[in-house]
């Protein structure tokens, strides 16, 4: 049974294909390499290319495993919001050099944000006075 949890306080970034596996895992929790090809968008990758990105999971200790049967059952170690957090807190200091309003003011600048949208924000720098 593999269900060692990462110690590292940095998270490595995952490419599009492990993330799109990821997010399978987070959603289903756990899932055997044909639930998890099964629930990927068409066209759909070989079960073999799914089994090879869990493994390369598995490595970077993302995602842990058990026998069940003849089967592997596969579940996430990292939960999303743990591997959001991470992520984003470096692209804050990569990209914008450890400033989080400057990741706020390219965000605001970039999306079109509805008034909805604005007024959420304010609501939420409101309570953090």
């Amino acid at each position: 049974m593999r269900t060692r949890v990462q110690t590292t306080e940095k998270y490595r970034e995952l490419t599009k294909g492990e993330l799109q596996i990821m997010n399978v895992l987070w959603d289903k929790r756990h899932a055997t390499v044909g639930d998890v090809r099964d629930a990927l968008p068409d066209p759909r990758p070989a079960y073999n290319t799914v089994l090879t990105f869990l493994r390369i999971l598995t490595e970077k200790e993302y995602v842990g495993y058990e026998p069940q049967g003849r089967f592997y059952v596969y579940h996430p170690l990292v939960q999303k919001g743990e591997y959001t957090r991470a992520f984003l807190k470096e692209i804050k200091e990569r990209l914008f050099d450890g400033s989080a309003k400057s990741l706020l003011s390219f965000f605001v600048n970039e999306e079109n944000l509805s008034a909805g949208d604005v007024q959420e924000l304010l609501d939420m720098l409101e309570k953090l006075k």
